[in-house]
């Protein structure tokens, strides 16, 4: 077991494993349905990593900085797979959470975006999340992730 320490002092075991969604979800379901991240031990952390040792927890939901730059960078992965999807072999360069939204660099080649491209590219953003995709972290070695972009780099322009 572990303690979780919550912002008031008070402080409640959880099993080892457990994640901020299990801890909310054990609060209420109304912040469970209205949390976006959280914070563990100062870090601020998706919902569903596992939690393996002693940690203080604060919720973030949309009225807090860290929750709208959580939602905002999950948004700008929505907006990425958008365009892949929609300009297969676009190029991507950093798509961040900023203070009052975000964005996507992205290089389309010789076919330029234009603001009559924008009605198509957010009903693609709104059809992906209608569809609840889960957004899942995964720890790579840079040896793999240079693997994983450069063959998918590869098998796009080759399309």
């Amino acid at each position: 077991m572990i303690n979780i320490t919550f912002p008031d002092g008070n402080v409640r075991q959880y099993a080892k494993g457990t994640t901020a969604m299990d801890v909310a979800k054990s609060i209420s379901e109304g912040l469970a349905r209205n949390v976006l991240a959280a914070g563990i031990n100062g870090e601020v952390r998706d919902l569903v990593r596992p939690i393996n040792e002693d940690a203080s927890i604060k919720f973030y939901k949309w009225e807090d900085k860290e929750g709208k730059s959580t939602f905002w960078h999950s948004s700008a992965h929505l907006l990425a797979e958008a365009l892949e999807a929609l300009y297969p072999g676009i190029k991507f360069g950093i798509g961040p959470p900023i203070e009052n939204g975000f964005y996507y660099d992205v290089d389309t080649g010789d076919t330029p975006l234009t603001a009559a491209d924008l009605p198509k590219i957010e009903q693609k953003v709104l059809e992906l999340a209608r569809t609840k995709l889960e957004f899942k972290r995964s720890e790579v070695s840079k040896a793999d992730a240079i693997k994983y972009f450069t063959e998918k780099a590869t098998s796009t322009n080759s399309n």
